[in-house]
């Protein structure tokens, strides 16, 4: 087969064109050696398959329905030659999670597959945690005929054209292949947001029923490749120069970190300490300054901590690294009273001019970062910044004080479990520490679970915590899990939930066993929305709806999936780290039920240190943002 040419088995199958391919040792090889210069005719789909190749594209997590056989029948033959892998899911929310996660947490970006209308729906609400973080995956849907027939089941019923079409374009950046020839513009669209150097994101394919058989001739040579992005800075030092001037003869500079400072952690350190600043973080910003580096002052915002929130109202020079300043991140825009100059380092032309008064350093963060503190040599090291940095560490010192009173706090009676239990902090604490013993991932889900989470982690590098925290997506961890059994070199994790949050994805316990994760569900149960009941308390005095009067044995319910290994998380330290090694040591997907605190006692969480732009807030902090200079 491998003396034959592509182009004569034009009229062969596509099990056979894929055991080309695979004997010529692989598509780029075949292309390399100018075997593959002709143009051929092939099905659709089977072209969009080599072109997501060309991209490194291989994997491809599918729920298969009506509206994607085609294309289910050239991944069967193209797997069988080794050329991709697919696995199957029994919930689209779930698979776009655990896309998303293999995206992200391992940098192999995927295909989500879905049939027409429902699924691709729930697979494109999944898309917000993608859209949210900034990763890059794909997306391809079924999506109505072009002919106009008649309404095609499960398409929106609705007497207009392209609908699907409209409402991904709404979603994100999209492309409907309403003809076999727009495959290489597709794929050249779908490659620059899917690669996009600072703003990655979903890219939704639409591909009509009745175009996915229909012949495409094209070269495959000719597929777009993927792109390659040089790193962009200023131009020249004079925007530089001024901020360095800004920061050295500030007394209060404070640093503000985003999820774009993630891949920056040597330059901004370098640039903290050359500028004497509090360095905040977003709960996406955990370890790019480690958490025992003095100058840390941990998470900041409408959550935020003691410290955290104390450099924000104190702070006169804000300099901004890869945030987009989220409501929560920022409390509403009236984060920082004090801030009268506003240094942004931001690769994206619109975020980077967010503020007012701001100095937009546009550009990569760490070579922008390095250009910055490289300009701040030049000046003395000056003695006004002393006494803020003495201040802070003493603010430091009593956030960290402050947690270790809450972890080491007596067990607390819960009303519902009748007993003495954990509080959440106690639990996120014990099972984050030994996730940092192991060399454990931490995902965690939205809500309280997540809250606490991220004033407790105490990273000292990125990558050990992964928090979807744009979108704030109730059953993102669990599914997340799923990415160590789909990556080339897994690593073992642990899901931080909620009861409410895994109980949104718990078909998750299935495809654990399915496709082989190694992994742990710590499921803390309080019985409720424990994040809404707080806030409800806090707003009204009292709480509406948002718990119930079911009790749930998850340990029974994970148990009866042969496979999972099912525990009582028990009511006190030693019985969770007795029941977290138990968990670990199983070679599959485990789950750790734990109840948990929720009440009127102050002792039962971290507490909250900001503002945020909601419910019978929004007047007062209006108010207060009316009268915000940046």
């Amino acid at each position: 087969m491998a003396t034959s040419s592509f182009a004569d088995l034009q009229t062969a199958t596509a099990t056979e064109r894929a055991r080309w391919i695979r004997e010529a040792g692989g598509l780029e090889a075949a292309i390399d050696a100018g075997r593959l210069e002709q143009t051929v005719a092939l099905p659709l789909v089977e072209a969009l398959v080599l072109g997501l190749m060309r991209q490194g594209v291989t994997k491809y997590l599918a729920i298969f329905g009506h509206g994607s056989t085609a294309v289910a029948d050239v991944l069967e033959a193209y797997e069988a030659e080794g050329l991709v892998r697919c696995w199957q899911f029994r919930n689209e929310v779930e698979m776009a999670h655990a896309g998303t996660a293999l995206s992200w947490v391992y940098g192999e970006p995927c295909a989500v597959v879905t049939s027409i209308g429902p699924g691709a729906f729930q697979a494109m609400a999944a898309s917000l945690a993608a859209s949210s973080n900034g990763v890059g995956l794909y997306h391809l849907y079924g999506d109505e005929t072009t002919h106009g027939e008649g309404y095609n089941m499960q398409q929106v019923p609705k007497p207009a054209q392209g609908i699907f079409s409209q409402i991904t374009s709404l979603m994100g950046s999209s492309y409907t292949l309403h003809s076999p020839g727009a495959l290489r513009d597709g794929l050249r669209k779908g490659a620059a947001c899917v690669f996009h150097p600072w703003r990655p994101g979903p890219f939704f394919m639409n591909m009509p029923l009745n175009t996915q058989a229909a012949p495409v001739t094209l070269r495959l040579d000719a597929l777009p490749q993927r792109p390659v992005f040089p790193k962009l800075a200023p131009a020249d030092d004079t925007a530089i120069e001024r901020a360095a001037a800004v920061i050295a003869s500030a007394s209060k500079v404070a640093l503000k970190l985003g999820g774009g400072a993630r891949g920056a952690s040597a330059e901004i350190r370098r640039l903290a300490e050359a500028s004497g600043a509090a360095v905040v973080l977003s709960p996406g910003a955990n370890g790019v300054m480690p958490a025992d580096h003095p100058q840390n002052m941990h998470v900041g915002g409408s959550k935020g901590s003691i410290s955290g929130n104390w450099a924000m109202e104190e702070a006169e020079v804000l300099v901004v690294i890869g945030s987009r300043a989220v409501c929560q991140a920022d409390c509403s825009g009236i984060g920082w009273p004090n801030v009268r100059e506003v240094i942004n380092i931001n690769a994206d032309p619109i975020d980077v001019q967010h503020y007012n008064q701001t100095i937009a350093l546009t550009g990569d963060a760490a070579i922008v970062a390095t250009r910055l503190a490289d300009a701040l040599g030049s000046y003395p090291v000056v003695s006004h910044k002393a006494s803020w940095i003495q201040a802070a560490r003493k603010k430091k010192a009593e956030w960290e004080a402050f947690l270790a009173g809450r972890f080491s706090a007596p067990r607390l009676t819960d009303p519902v479990w009748q007993c003495e239990v954990l509080t959440q902090p106690q639990a996120i604490k014990i099972a984050s520490d030994f996730c940092q013993r192991h060399n454990a991932l931490k995902f965690f889900d939205a809500g309280d679970v997540q809250a606490n989470g991220f004033q407790i982690v105490d990273d000292t590098a990125t990558g050990d915590t992964f928090t979807e925290t744009g979108a704030s997506y109730m059953g993102f961890a669990v599914s997340a899990l799923l990415s160590s059994a789909l990556a080339d070199k897994g690593r073992y994790g642990i899901a931080f939930t909620g009861d409410g949050s895994f109980m949104m994805n718990p078909q998750v316990l299935i495809d654990g066993v399915e496709h082989g994760a190694h992994g742990t569900i710590l499921l803390l149960d309080n019985r409720r929305m424990a994040a809404i009941s707080h806030l409800q308390l806090s707003q009204y005095g009292r709480d509406f709806r948002t718990s119930d009067g079911v009790a749930v044995d998850y340990v029974q319910m994970a148990g009866a999936v042969r496979g999972v290994r099912a525990i009582w998380g028990g009511t006190d330290g030693i019985s969770l780290l007795t029941a977290l090694e138990e968990a670990r040591r199983h070679p599959g997907l485990s789950l750790v039920h734990v109840p948990v605190y929720f009440g009127e006692d102050p002792s039962g969480g971290l507490g909250a240190y900001g503002q945020w732009n909601v419910g019978n807030w929004c007047d007062d902090v209006q108010r207060q943002y009316a009268c915000t200079l940046i």
